[in-house]
């Protein structure tokens, strides 16, 4: 079994240019996380002594106790982890819904179809690099998430039978700026959230299919 994984928690923060794709002789779960064992590892003693000890697939996001997993990298790491717990209580209370992350190698195809959405709807391109995202439906609604390291998220609310409720979100974590791509177009409400402070929102309409 072979994964596209970069490094994961307590492992370098550096990419390994040598072990991709990661080769994995196990699979297991600790702490809500899976996580995998990996056969390969770096052959670089120069860059890291040993690149990855353990990936992780995917995170089961607890808004009781909040985790930076996953995040690390965001000079807000802290108040983007309360924006993820915030969403994640969200689904719970609202649609018994357990909101689950993976890394933004492992979900392509899901980023992938957000950035089109924003390119082709609004001529947007996020300048942050993805870190997570996630895609699920709870009832005849769609919905996708991409968290950035800037402390970006992105949502898009796209029900499935009536195209007049589509929606794109967007979602500042506290502490960071608004970013160059979105300061012109859009006005940003705020709210207050035990879990993230204060959050700063806006959204558009969805107009063609995806």
């Amino acid at each position: 079994m072979t994964l596209p994984l970069g490094p994961g928690p307590g492992s370098s923060t550096a990419a390994c240019p040598v072990v991709r794709p990661l080769t994995v002789a196990g699979v297991f779960r600790r702490n809500d996380v899976l996580w995998v064992k990996p056969t390969s590892v770096c052959s670089d003693a120069k860059v890291h002594t040993l690149c990855l000890r353990e990936g992780v697939i995917s995170y089961t996001v607890d808004f009781n106790t909040v985790s930076t997993v996953g995040l690390e990298s965001s000079p807000v790491a802290t108040a983007l982890a309360g924006l993820r717990a915030n969403e994640a209580r969200y689904f719970k209370n609202k649609y018994g819904h357990v909101f689950m992350v993976e890394p933004a190698s492992n979900a392509k195809t899901t980023i992938d179809w957000v950035h089109r959405i924003l390119k082709e709807e609004r001529d947007i391109v996020v300048s942050s690099r993805p870190l997570e995202a996630t895609a699920f439906q709870v009832e005849n609604i769609r919905w996708t998430y991409v968290f950035y390291e800037s402390g970006l998220s992105i949502n898009v609310l796209y029900t499935v039978d009536d195209p007049k409720k589509r929606a794109v979100g967007f979602k500042l974590s506290e502490g960071m700026d608004v970013p160059e791509e979105l300061a012109s177009r859009f006005k940003f409400a705020r709210q207050k959230s035990k879990l993230a402070g204060t959050i700063r929102g806006s959204f558009f309409v969805i107009k063609n299919e995806y």
